[in-house]
């Protein structure tokens, strides 16, 4: 991603929670036959803490998905690291939000790249993934459908899938989210996020007065800079 060191993430619970709120992931290998791309839904492990932390904890950090055959050899799975990427929430900011002073167009986001060697998991692990990815979406169904309801059904799906998991050892996010700008100005983008007839996008505007409480218990008051609208 660009070098932006204002809107660095560099806190791995936010990495997390970003991971937890936004689990349909990009996964990009870098194969002898070239670059691979596919789209998965992945779980937050709960106990990523077992393999302590470096400097940046990103080791934290840990990820379970699946792909279906033949995406395992596809990206060689398992032989070499890969990119995960995780995009929240996002949308495009118009420089008529800003009022009367220069500005030009922009896109709000909060984006995270993942890196890992991912490690295969065994069948069996595989199917207990899978069922805790299933329960993590149906849960809130009034009568959820789970993957053991029809365990026979189920493991002949299953077969067709390869799990894994995904330690992260390092990671790259990024919370673009008009930090660098006025109170005057983020009141305006966060009004026309919620309310706006053209591009509003109530969760970014959330997001932003997230942001916008992080700063504010840190002192921080900005204004934007040259290249970093």
């Amino acid at each position: 991603m660009r070098h932006t060191p204002q809107f660095l993430i560099t806190d791995p619970d936010e990495v997390r929670r970003l991971i937890r709120e936004n689990p349909w992931a990009t996964i990009v290998s870098n194969t002898a036959s070239g670059l691979i791309a596919s789209h998965y839904p992945v779980v937050l492990e709960a106990d990523a803490d077992r393999n302590g932390g470096d400097r940046n904890g990103a080791d934290r950090i840990s990820i379970v998905s699946h792909v279906g055959r033949p995406d395992d050899r596809l990206h060689e799975l398992g032989e070499h690291e890969v990119l995960i990427i995780i995009q929240g929430s996002h949308g495009y900011i118009s420089p008529g939000w800003y009022g009367d002073q220069p500005a030009v167009p922009t896109w709000n986001h909060l984006t995270a790249h993942l890196y890992g060697r991912p490690e295969i998991l065994s069948d069996e692990e595989n199917w207990r993934v899978l069922g805790e990815l299933v329960d993590q979406f149906e849960g809130r169904m009034p009568h959820p459908h789970r993957l053991a309801d029809n365990e026979e059904y189920g493991r002949s799906i299953v077969g067709g899938t390869v799990g894994f998991r995904l330690v992260v050892t390092r990671f790259d996010a990024r919370a673009k989210l008009s930090q660098n700008k006025s109170d005057a100005i983020l009141d305006s983008v966060i009004d026309e996020l919620d309310h706006g007839q053209n591009y509003s996008r109530p969760a970014l505007a959330e997001e932003m007065r997230r942001a916008r409480g992080g700063r504010a218990r840190e002192g921080r008051v900005g204004e934007g800079r040259a290249g970093e609208e």
